[in-house]
């Protein structure tokens, strides 16, 4: 798939799955990205990857024909997401929105100008996206990340930013934004479903991409019914660990 593809299923609402990486693991992510998934997410938030890990797991993803890479980006900065984009990245991830204007700033960041204010050097990108800045402001996408009490009081302004793909749910941030003393807190299970519904309305009110991190192909497809648009399955690590603990179980019994 290519990233002008990718894009027009985004901006076209269709039901896309992902896969989420926080291992700097290029062969892992190769592997991985050749199971067929719409696209895979490198974390470079939370996740255990540098620079040189995003640049090598870009590379890997794009041995696929079939999968894109994506990059959650550390922060709403011109830096990191223009370095993610020049490396190669279909689109970012941005994290902690809270209001339209910082929506507004992390499409600016990721668009070339007249759009925007990202910098011409796409030193790997121009392989696939572009090299004209008008094709690359076309083919990638920018969501912005609903996790903070601020990001879901104003959810309906930061879907209507101009540019704007789509939000994306950050749902352990986002559970305890509603309240909960941990990411897992059961206790504000009706908050957080609201919160949820909230998001997803407000992004299908405005025509854009609804997105969710999710912890398995079972909840994704929940909430893929439920009226997201995309979703992501999460994640190499934590999936690495849950087999082992299996197989040492079955072995062991």
């Amino acid at each position: 798939m290519s990233a002008q593809e990718f894009a027009a299923r985004i901006r076209g609402r269709e039901r896309i799955l992902g896969y989420w990486s926080v291992i700097d693991s290029p062969i892992s992510t190769e592997w991985i990205a050749h199971v067929g998934w719409d696209y895979i997410a490198l974390d470079m938030q939370h996740g255990l990857i540098g620079y040189s890990g995003m640049v090598a797991g870009l590379t890997a993803i794009d041995s696929s024909p079939s999968t894109v890479g994506m990059v959650r980006v550390e922060a709403n900065n011109p830096t990191p997401i223009g370095r993610a984009l020049d490396a190669g990245a279909v689109g970012v991830i941005v994290p902690l929105i809270n209001n339209a204007e910082e929506a507004a700033a992390a499409v600016a960041a990721a668009k070339y100008p007249p759009f925007g204010i990202r910098s011409y050097g796409p030193m790997r990108s121009q392989l696939r996206i572009g090299p004209v800045p008008a094709d690359a402001n076309r083919d990638t996408v920018v969501f912005a990340m609903i996790e903070t009490p601020q990001g879901l009081a104003n959810v309906e302004d930061i879907c209507a930013v101009p540019g704007l793909d789509g939000v994306y749910v950050g749902p352990s941030d986002l559970r305890i934004a509603v309240g909960g003393k941990h990411s897992n807190d059961p206790d504000v299970s009706v908050e957080f479903e609201a919160a949820l519904t909230r998001v997803r309305e407000a992004a299908a009110l405005s025509g854009v991409a609804a997105g969710i991190h999710t912890p398995s192909g079972q909840v994704a497809a929940q909430r893929l019914g439920e009226g997201y648009t995309f979703a992501t399955v999460a994640s190499d690590l934590t999936h690495l660990a849950n087999i082992s603990a299996q197989h040492l179980d079955a072995a062991k019994s």
